[in-house]
């Protein structure tokens, strides 16, 4: 089975979800296919933030979509789809983030052609151009926030993604992640108070 390795459009008409994942299951490759291309943008998405590495999102994305097309037929429909594909894509990404962690996290700093280039810092677009000061302010928190990121456990950073990133609710959060909202609120509070006091002196 072959997966789109670029993101395509979301479907502009609803989609029968349930009886697509029914006919996925029964083998009709359509169906998953039309599967893949209503959740593609999402699942990127989510990599995207929690493992802030283009490279790296793809290859959850492709990693996340072969393992739902392996496990399908598992899917009893005891959960929302969403949240059971959810659940799989932040498993792989908590395993990369635990791989990080093993190789002390590797610099974000890079060899380009032009000289070495921050990577933490292009992943802010939104500065004011017109204002160096200002640029050179929101570079140095970018670096800073990545840098906090890191000192997170991988399921602390995970959890302060999702909640701060994605605007999942907690109750969501603890589903995708086999655990309850109560364990999922306490990560998140764990993941502030490490975030702010490695911030503290920038605010």
């Amino acid at each position: 089975m072959q997966i789109a390795g670029t993101v395509t459009a979301k479907l502009a008409v609803p989609i029968d979800e349930a009886g697509l994942i029914r006919a996925a299951q029964k083998g009709d490759q359509d169906a998953f296919e039309r599967l893949v291309r209503a959740y593609d943008q999402s699942v990127l998405r989510v990599a995207m933030n929690l493992l802030r590495s283009p490279e790296e999102a793809r290859d959850v994305y492709q990693e996340a979509f072969l393992k739902v097309y392996k496990n399908l037929h598992l899917f009893r429909f005891d959960c929302s789809f969403h949240t059971w594909l959810y659940r799989i894509v932040t498993n792989i990404c908590l395993d990369h983030l635990r791989r990080r962690k093993v190789r002390k996290e590797e610099s974000t700093v890079v060899e380009t052609s032009d000289g070495p280039m921050d990577r933490a810092a292009t992943l802010e677009e939104d500065s004011p151009r017109g204002n160096p000061e200002r640029q050179m302010w929101n570079a140095q928190l970018s670096d800073r926030i990545q840098r906090a990121l890191g000192q997170l456990t991988p399921r602390e950073r995970t959890v302060f993604e999702l909640r701060h990133y994605e605007g999942l609710r907690l109750r969501a959060i603890g589903d995708m992640l086999g655990t309850t909202e109560e364990a999922a609120k306490n990560c998140l509070f764990r993941a502030t108070q490490k975030m702010r006091a490695s911030l503290e002196s920038l605010l």
